[in-house]
């Protein structure tokens, strides 16, 4: 019993204080000096790791088809018939559609005919130069011989001479005529439409019995195994994607499998066939600071269209002897980034950092932290400057301190 409570024990049993009264009051005096304070709050942590990790870059893309045709007459007439079912897929040189032939039947059947008259008059005209080779040939020795007039030879010359010219014309109105004999059965040709590629071919863009001409797309076919991806990347990003070849000359570069590409697709799943570099353009844009790259991605089950909108991601660096801090342990104030390191002993240190890229769920640290510190990843916004904790380790299982025990114990 304290000394207080011994003094005053008297006035207090004198003035008519039950003994329960002061077995509580002295209870209360024990308890309010036995009390003390708080454990250190417990906190998660996570070490930093050292290692060399590759960088990816990731961009958005546009899929095209690696041929795009679209599908013109090349005479005018009267859409007759479709051969195809649109969407579905097409060989190159199937008939697609068939225009009116008639006219051009008419046509081909007009130009044979001019054919074989200019063939008949050239039969005629190598007739009379024979003729008129007789005839020179008998009358140049009785001209000479002045049995007959000289007039009546050059005559005879004259009119071979008008023979052999009448030949020369005939034989170019044939090469003329076979010429239009040739683009007759062209035109004729042209009446069936054909697929130009192997391919998906697309909606039909115009109605059976309309008049069309070459100026008239029909429809289009895109091959699309493989597939293009189109996407932009920075100059930096060109650049050290370039460094992963050195031996790539200025026409090759970025071409072929060195830099694999990942295809995500629209619903966030990844397409399940890597893609390759075709090659970047000639030039880089000066408005937005990038450069075009053309990818393909085989596409045997035709499952990827032209016009779909992907994202493409490849290895653009490999950062040796990273250092890595998982992200939930890396806080931003104000574009500032600042971790919370745990001392030897177990008091927190608020430090600023230097980061790099995201990959993954980690962060790359450029500055500010050394292999194997302790930060913190659970309960940053709790812990203070200076304060101590009870560190747990992320692979640690958290246990309550009242687990396994019943309750009132």
């Amino acid at each position: 019993m304290s000394s207080s409570v011994k003094k005053y024990l008297p006035a207090i049993l004198a003035s008519g204080f039950a003994l329960p009264a002061l077995v509580l009051t002295m209870s209360c005096a024990g308890n309010s000096q036995s009390a003390s304070a708080p454990p250190p709050p417990e906190v998660g942590f996570s070490t930093v790791i050292q290692r060399s990790i590759p960088v990816y870059g990731t961009w958005v893309s546009t899929l095209q088809g690696y041929v795009t045709a679209n599908i013109q007459p090349q005479v005018t007439g009267y859409l007759m018939r479709q051969e195809f079912r649109e969407g579905s897929f097409v060989r190159k040189g199937q008939v697609l559609f068939q225009i009116d032939p008639r006219p051009f039947q008419a046509a081909l059947a007009q130009t044979q005919g001019q054919l074989a008259q200019a063939q008949a008059q050239l039969g005629q005209a190598k007739a009379q130069l024979g003729l008129a080779l007789i005839n020179v040939k008998r009358d140049t020795p009785l001209a000479q011989a002045h049995a007959i007039a000289q007039s009546q030879l050059d005559n005879d010359i004259q009119t071979q001479k008008q023979n052999e010219a009448l030949i020369a014309a005939d034989e170019a109105a044939i090469q003329a005529a076979e010429a239009n004999v040739r683009t007759a059965e062209l035109n004729l040709g042209f009446t069936s439409v054909h697929s130009l590629v192997d391919g998906i071919v697309g909606i039909t863009a115009t109605q059976i019995g309309n008049l069309v001409s070459p100026t008239t797309i029909l429809t289009t076919v895109s091959q699309v195994d493989p597939i293009k991806a189109y996407f932009s990347i920075s100059e930096q990003e060109y650049l050290a994607l370039a460094g992963r070849i050195p031996s790539a000359s200025t026409i090759d570069i970025l071409k072929g499998r060195d830099v694999p590409l990942q295809l995500t697709l629209a619903n966030n799943e990844q397409y399940s066939r890597k893609g390759r570099i075709l090659f970047a353009d000639r030039q880089v844009n000066t408005q937005t600071g990038t450069i075009q790259i053309v990818g393909e991605f085989a596409n045997p089950s035709n499952l990827l269209r032209p016009g779909q909108f992907g994202r493409v991601t490849a290895m653009t660096a490999l950062n040796e002897n990273a250092l890595l801090v998982t992200q939930r342990a890396v806080t931003e104030l104000q574009g500032n980034y600042q971790v919370a390191l745990i001392g030897p002993d177990n008091h927190i240190k608020i430090k600023p950092v230097q980061v790099g890229v995201r990959t993954g769920d980690t962060w790359i640290i450029q500055r500010g932290v050394k292999p194997g510190d302790r930060v913190v990843s659970e309960g940053t916004s709790k812990v203070q400057d200076g304060e101590q904790v009870t560190p747990r380790s992320d692979t640690e299982k958290a246990v309550s301190p009242y687990q396994g025990h019943g309750e009132g114990n």
